[in-house]
């Protein structure tokens, strides 16, 4: 992976970091070396403590005073505190949505959801792809409901919920056909201005993927007795 100096320079190293910490090359809980990284960047260590406390904001690290900053934990409980919270987030958006969108909005948001869709169904398919075109969407509703605050809240998720995608690649991979159907039954709540369904769709899809993340993560962990 090769680091090139940006304009935003905090802003790049975190975005460099965040990869290594979404991909697991960054493990969840290791340490994270102020000194190392700015040394081997070769940035200011200021630099790269303003890209922590970027990442911490994206909930990638956690940051405690004189132990400095660590990845956050991903395990099963933690992965589903995190999706509760998106959860959440996601049908006041929704509701939202179903409020306000009009008819000179509805050309972008079904151009927005063909793509995901589109995405759904590459050969091979590609995770991180439907993640981003996943975000896509939701970049696409924020745009119409124009709530600066929901928008924000649900931007700073976004590299944490890329994480339990990308370790949790394989199960997605098998359960692409049931998201291609979340987003048409959503699609049409929200064209119906069905703010309960709209919540419906987005409970069972988020209860569905907390489960496969719990799957995934704790597949590896032997029984206790």
């Amino acid at each position: 992976m090769e680091f090139r100096a940006p304009n935003t320079l905090a802003e790049q190293i975190a975005n460099y970091l965040a990869e290594r910490l979404m991909t697991g090359d960054i493990q969840p809980g290791e340490r994270i070396q102020e000194a190392t990284i700015a040394s081997d960047l070769a940035v200011s260590r200021a630099s790269v403590k303003e890209a922590l406390y970027t990442l911490e904001r994206w909930h990638l690290v956690d940051i405690t005073p004189r132990k400095g900053a660590s990845a956050t934990v991903l395990d099963a409980s933690h992965a589903a505190e995190l999706y509760d919270v998106y959860m959440h987030l996601l049908i006041m958006l929704a509701r939202r949505l179903c409020e306000r969108w009009e008819e000179r909005d509805r050309e972008g948001l079904l151009a927005a959801i063909k793509q995901a869709t589109t995405r759904l169904y590459a050969k091979p398919p590609n995770i991180l792809a439907v993640v981003q075109a996943s975000f896509d969407v939701m970049d696409a509703c924020c745009e119409v409901v124009r709530n600066p605050y929901l928008t924000e809240a649900l931007t700073n998720f976004k590299p944490a919920v890329s994480r339990t995608y990308y370790f949790c690649a394989d199960r997605y991979r098998q359960d692409l056909d049931r998201t291609a159907a979340f987003f048409a039954r959503l699609t049409q709540a929200v064209l119906a201005r069905d703010a309960g369904a709209a919540e419906e769709q987005i409970v069972q899809f988020a209860e569905h993927q907390k489960t496969l993340i719990h799957q995934a993560l704790t597949q590896d962990i032997p029984a206790t007795s």
